[in-house]
């Protein structure tokens, strides 16, 4: 997060950080028991995702910030909201899969370079150095 930071700080731009989750389902139990309805682990989920937002917007001091939570396909969620925000730059992380699984499918960082309407800028988190 310390380079997007750096860069919105720079360029006095407005940073809409995104999370995109599953469309959550019913949860049973082993005997298959509705134990939470899909509506009540949206809300959870959202919940969740939002406070995790929110402890990751303290990190840009000083630059305006927007939470939103999205739910289904991430690299659709992705480029739909970069779209409607009008966003002139898509920051996102690379989560590191590799082998069979990122040779099959490419990750959703490939899938968004390859589709974006804007550029993309591909974070690979590392250690602190």
């Amino acid at each position: 997060m310390p380079v997007v930071a750096d860069a919105a700080r720079g360029g006095q731009a407005i940073v809409r950080l995104l999370h995109v989750a599953p469309m959550p389902d019913n949860q049973v139990d082993a005997e298959g028991r509705v134990i939470a309805y899909a509506d009540q682990e949206l809300d959870r989920v959202l919940a969740e995702a939002l406070d995790y937002l929110h402890a990751v917007e303290v990190q840009f001091m000083g630059t305006p910030v927007e939470c939103k939570v999205r739910f289904g396909d991430p690299v659709s969620e992705i480029l739909r909201d970069a779209d409607e925000f009008g966003a002139d730059l898509i920051a996102v992380c690379a989560t590191g899969r590799g082998g069979l699984s990122r040779a099959l499918f490419g990750s959703h960082a490939e899938q968004v370079m390859r589709k974006a309407g804007t550029a993309v800028m591909v974070i690979k988190p590392g250690r602190a150095r």
